[in-house]
């Protein structure tokens, strides 16, 4: 099982809005016989391209599987119908598929004599699928809250330059990111103050390009910002209240999409709403990666999922920009506790990456 969630990671950043899986076939001995994981949207799913590399060798065999088997018909056929017919006498999975559609396979395979196993390696398997199973259950893409700072955690100067506070290795990190994200999101502030593009730029990595998402309840992006340049990525969305006027034509004309989504009662937009559009065209994870306010909206919604921090070894004090805007926590007993999930030195920066500590959790 350790070796199938390892095969279901090769497939971030290409399977979405399908979930990460991957699969090992072992024959009626036990010995390895196949093994493969879903490459991509469309393409055969994991246990179908494991069954092709064992062959004749799964009849009687075991099927060790990171998702409970799907148990319908898409743009490919059900994963089940391809067990029972490859003669597997048994499957084990690690996590129960929650989409009302497709799942079932477990009782599906029982029903025609298959031992089924389920919840092996359960907690890790989850980790890797982490962003679909949120978007199924939840009914909402999966947030990661990325952001880059110096020592004492400010993310621009008091004039508000940034570039670059972090190195060119963690900078190339963040592209990574990007490709793994189904959408990248700042606010329109961070559009005015410093033009970014939100493309994949790395070698090697401009295959995919995701939907690159503004906040913007103003309408205040000029039809001149470089995050409308389409030849960079297919599409921008530029969520406004006032999605009609002069100013949203203006953006429309210049290659964006720009979607009307209700205000927030404290001011701005509605977030949730923001993740239910992102939601509804099937976006599986989301990216945010700016600015101050934007980040502090998500947190005080409870909308963020994971915090990537890139810090850097630079002190910049005084009226530095700081990280999170917003009202915060009053007091230290308020703070929004974190689990520290990974640390890892890029270029000299150090890559934090956090999970908050919901209730009920340890």
């Amino acid at each position: 099982m350790r070796r199938a969630v390892e095969l279901a990671a090769l497939g971030l950043g290409t399977t979405s809005p399908n979930p990460l899986v991957g699969a090992v076939v072992l024959d009626a001995a036990g010995a390895v016989a196949g093994y493969g994981f879903h490459r991509r949207a469309g393409g055969p799913h994991a246990e179908v391209a494991a069954l092709e590399v064992a062959g004749e060798r799964a009849r009687g065999g075991t099927c060790v599987v990171s998702l409970e088997p799907c148990n319908h018909t898409g743009r490919t056929g059900p994963c089940v119908a391809a067990l029972v017919e490859a003669g597997v006498i048994r499957v084990v999975y690690a996590v129960d598929d929650p989409n009302p559609v497709a799942g079932g396979g477990a009782a599906a395979l029982q029903a025609v004599d298959v031992e089924v196993e389920g919840g092996v390696l359960a907690q890790e398997a989850e980790r890797v699928n982490e962003a679909w199973l949120t978007s199924v259950r939840l009914g909402r893409p999966f947030v990661t809250w990325k952001y880059a700072a110096s020592l004492d955690g400010r993310t621009a100067a008091a004039d508000g330059s940034s570039r670059w506070i972090t190195s060119s290795a963690a900078r190339a990190d963040v592209h990574r990111l990007r490709v793994e994200s189904d959408a990248v999101l700042v606010g329109s502030g961070t559009v005015l103050a410093d033009n970014p593009q939100l493309a994949v730029r790395k070698a090697g990595l401009t295959d995919r390009q995701p939907l690159r998402v503004v906040l913007d309840a103003r309408v205040r992006t000029p039809p001149t910002a470089t995050v409308l340049d389409t030849a960079a990525a297919t599409l921008v969305l530029v969520a406004a209240e006032r999605a009609d006027g002069p100013s949203a034509d203006a953006l429309r004309c210049a290659g964006a999409e720009v979607v009307g989504v209700p205000a927030a009662a404290g001011g701005g937009l509605a977030l949730d709403a923001v993740l239910a559009e992102l939601h509804r065209r099937g976006l599986v994870s989301l990216l945010v990666e700016g600015g101050a306010r934007v980040a502090g909206g998500f947190l005080a919604a409870g909308l963020i999922d994971r915090v990537i921090a890139y810090v850097a070894p630079v002190l910049i004090g005084g009226d530095g920009l700081p990280a999170l805007a917003g009202v915060g926590a009053p007091t230290i007993d308020s703070a929004l506790r974190l689990r520290l999930d990974d640390t890892v030195l890029i270029g000299g920066d150090v890559r934090l990456t956090a999970r908050p500590i919901r209730p009920g959790q340890e």
